[in-house]
């Protein structure tokens, strides 16, 4: 005699008007009873996409020990086929029948099998088309500047707002922006590493969210563009990174800050305008994620007192940085690192640091005069003309990039036509990239203007610190050999 029990089993993710409750699905299960009796089991919140839950294990662990004789549902035990696979076979093993009220499986015929089987493939098929539907969903909301977060960063809160007649969240500042204003600032500053700043805040006992300030939580916070006033400085920075820039070029003036969303498995991540003010300055949120790029080569809060220009010196063939080596006869020579570590480098020649110094030296001097040339006493400031002749070129080059993407499989006609119009896009891009060099120059702020141009008169008096920090300002790399300097600036 088979002294095993039934077993009843329901689940319900969460209470929904047209779900049917646990108690309703047990009221089911019972007519396949008839009239015997059997034990309970129910989970309540729980997922179907796999069997992670906990009356579920306490079901399978009493059927291995012999307990059960059969298993009563009201529809469906698991959305997933592998999972459904695994049970049916724990089911075979143990000599346990599986009866679907609704579905009206019989486990133990072939044909039954086989239809349980199918079943639970179009179940596992709808579970992945409404995930596919909710991503869709996601993605097409990001694009739309919507806010797509949970809690919101520090130094925001957010409010309720609608956006074309969407309901949806803003962010508004809180008194904490004037510490993470704070700890852009003092990152800015070249010497100023991670642990100088946590330090800080532990000694001025500055708290986030009533905890110690941690460098991980910085180092997300530095990097996020949600403090930054948007303007085409971020709209280059994150177009030359390959992101999906959904707003046009025209909305990035800086009134607004932006969103930063991950895309999709292989694709590139969306940048959007958002409807919130930025907190931050381009020229130090920029600088910021440059000095955070350094890391990655250079130890954190590790000083260089070789040369001023560390950091920013590579080398002119692979560009690798250039180190400085001692030698015997007190000259400073600079050296390849990659040809150092494992001679894949030709390196760039015999280079000295103080020719290297000197000639860096001397093309920021002449940089200089030219800016004090352009600029012909001009006021400091925002300049709108400059804004709108970036967005016009963005707007230029965008279009040439379109273009270029037809030219691939375009019949000849098509491919006349693209021709011509990149010809006069790439004709109206030359006078927009002058147009903007000029007016770029005379964007500069005076009293920096000033500051550099007394530091560079004095240069000999001025401090290594105050060298750096003038380097910084002006260059963003420089590529040398001993017969070329290519330098990249920042102005």
């Amino acid at each position: 005699m088979d002294n095993r029990i039934d077993a009843i089993y329901g689940r319900q993710s969460i209470d929904k008007k047209d779900s049917i409750s646990i108690e309703s699905q047990f009221e089911f299960c019972r007519y396949e009873l008839k009239g015997g009796e059997a034990k309970e089991y129910k989970d309540k919140g729980y997922s179907g996409k796999n069997i992670e839950r906990p009356d579920f294990q306490q079901l399978l662990k009493d059927i291995r020990t012999g307990l059960i004789r059969r298993v009563i549902v009201y529809r469906r035990i698991s959305r997933s086929i592998v999972d459904f696979a695994k049970l049916m076979e724990l089911f075979k093993q143990y000599n346990v029948e599986f009866v679907s009220c609704t579905e009206k499986f019989d486990t133990s015929t072939p044909m039954g099998r086989a239809m349980l089987n199918i079943c639970i493939v179009f179940a596992q098929l709808e579970r992945e088309s409404i995930q596919m539907r909710v991503t869709d969903a996601f993605y097409s909301r990001c694009a739309k500047g919507y806010y797509m977060r949970g809690r919101a960063p520090y130094g925001f809160d957010t409010e309720p707002i609608v956006m074309d007649g969407i309901k949806t969240k803003r962010l508004i500042e809180t008194a904490e922006m004037e510490y993470a204003e704070l700890m852009y600032e003092m990152y800015a500053e070249p010497e100023t590493s991670y642990g100088d700043i946590t330090r800080y805040f532990t000694e001025n006992e500055i708290q986030v969210y009533g905890k110690t300030l941690k460098r991980g939580f910085l180092a997300q916070l530095l990097r996020n563009p949600v403090y930054v006033q948007a303007d085409m400085d971020i709209y280059e920075h994150f177009k030359a990174q390959g992101a999906k820039i959904e707003s046009p070029p025209e909305l990035f003036t800086g009134d607004y800050s932006c969103y930063l969303y991950q895309g999709r498995e292989g694709e590139e991540n969306i940048l959007v305008i958002a409807p919130h003010k930025g907190r931050i300055p381009s020229v130090l949120w920029l600088n910021v994620q440059h000095k955070l790029s350094q890391n990655t080569t250079f130890q954190n809060g590790r000083k260089c007192h070789n040369t001023w220009l560390a950091g920013k010196i590579k080398c002119g063939c692979c560009g690798y940085a250039l180190v400085g080596l001692n030698a015997a006869n007190g000259v400073t020579y600079m050296r390849c690192r990659q040809r150092v570590e494992n001679k894949s480098c030709p390196g760039p020649g015999t280079l000295t640091r103080h020719e290297l110094e000197k000639s860096v030296y001397n093309e920021m001097v002449k940089k200089m005069r030219e800016f004090q040339t352009l600029r012909g006493g001009k006021a400091e400031g925002y300049n709108p003309k400059l804004t709108a002749a970036r967005a016009k070129l963005a707007k230029i080059e965008s279009e040439i990039e379109k273009l270029i993407d037809t030219l691939t499989g375009a019949n000849p006609l098509l491919l006349q036509y693209a021709n011509n119009r990149i010809e006069e896009l790439d004709a109206e891009r030359q006078k927009q990239l002058k147009l903007v060099a000029d007016l770029t120059a005379n964007s500069v702020s005076t009293s920096q203007l000033d500051s550099i141009s007394g530091y560079l008169k004095n240069w000999d008096e001025v401090s290594f610190d105050d060298k750096r920090r003038v380097v910084d300002t002006l260059i963003s790399k420089i590529e040398a050999t001993s017969t070329e300097r290519v330098i990249h600036w920042k102005i």
